[in-house]
């Protein structure tokens, strides 16, 4: 039984976001998981695919922390602080 789910994350620092975590979806190989990362407008959207809870659990925790540090490091750098 195959298990997915799908974020959607509004920000207007969306394109940068996903420049900088396209380059780790490509290059995605596990054999219990797979993701994808689209790009519309203000929206990046993070769709996971597991074959098991356990997997997709760590696949998600993954990337919800890459896409937490990447949008955390784009309001230092515009504001100062996170």
């Amino acid at each position: 039984m195959m298990h997915d789910t799908e974020f959607t994350f509004v920000t207007p620092h969306a394109p940068i976001l996903y420049q900088a975590l396209a380059p780790e979806a490509s290059d995605e190989t596990g054999d219990r998981s797979s993701a994808t990362i689209s790009l519309e407008n203000d929206r990046l959207t993070l769709k996971v695919t597991a074959g098991d809870i356990p997997a997709l659990r760590a696949a998600l925790n993954m990337w919800l922390r890459l896409i937490n540090i990447a949008e955390e490091m784009q309001e230092i750098e515009n504001h100062g602080k996170p």
